[in-house]
């Protein structure tokens, strides 16, 4: 029987559940919000380098990105004291469009079919 997750994922999502811990609790920078998500993890097969993906709620993505990515360093560092692994991966954070995207295509699609109030009492 093959293994239905790959050791990638399985480091992915530690991965996550760590940085999500360590951003609320050890990132005191007043600039980031404190609504920032981690939404996924891609680890490289080699496990030299990791894009976390993320999304942030009613402030600038290019500003948290930038602060996130000065932080990957002390980030990887906080990982590699609690995270048993040979090699923790270099941290890349980007900005995850995919929630504005599926926003964008339901408000669409409301343009295009709207709901009558008629409709919905019958």
């Amino acid at each position: 029987m093959s293994n239905d997750f790959k050791r990638t994922d399985r480091i992915s999502q530690a991965l996550l559940r760590k940085l999500a811990q360590l951003i609320q609790q050890e990132i005191t920078d007043p600039r980031l919000s404190r609504f920032v998500t981690l939404s996924a993890a891609k680890v490289a097969k080699d496990l030299s380098h990791a894009k976390i993906y993320f999304t942030v709620l009613n402030d600038d993505p290019v500003v948290t990105a930038s602060i996130l990515n000065a932080a990957a360093s002390y980030l990887r560092t906080l990982l590699a004291k609690s995270v048993t692994l040979r090699t923790v991966p270099q941290l890349h954070f980007v900005y995850d469009e995919s929630i504005e995207y599926g926003k964008r295509l339901s408000r669409l699609i409301d343009e295009v079919n709207p709901h009558d109030k008629d409709d919905e009492q019958s």
